[in-house]
């Protein structure tokens, strides 16, 4: 999974559904589910998400969608592993130079053909 925003303060739940490529309603639903998401609303209403709010749906994510876990497992798993955030991290880390290789060699092969 690629998550593509800017470094800003705030993220509208527009920017962050994009991202994660899922609809707002899911970010909205998340957002009850997990007390690690606390958005900060307007007086309109409007979510506007914190980094620290993107690192958890980063976490929520992985677990829930790419992981299988139930909601009450990732819930469990949040609360209890304090070293997910960084084994997250890692698989991030890991998944953008597993892409920059196949660039590098679609670049190759490109160039060979020539």
């Amino acid at each position: 999974m690629k998550i593509e925003l800017p470094e800003k303060l705030y993220y509208s739940i527009g920017e962050v559904a994009k991202a994660f490529d899922v609809n707002a309603s899911l970010i909205r639903f998340w957002e009850k589910e997990f007390p690690q998401i606390q958005p900060k609303k307007n007086k309109k209403g409007n979510r506007f998400f914190t980094p620290q709010d993107i690192q958890n749906f980063k976490l929520i994510y992985h677990l829930v969608k790419e992981r299988g876990y139930t909601l009450e497992g990732a819930r469990t798993a949040l609360d209890e592993n304090k070293n997910l955030e960084n084994e997250v991290q890692l698989v991030f880390r890991l998944e953008k130079i597993k892409e920059e290789l196949l660039l590098l060699k679609s670049t190759l092969n490109d160039f060979e053909s020539e």
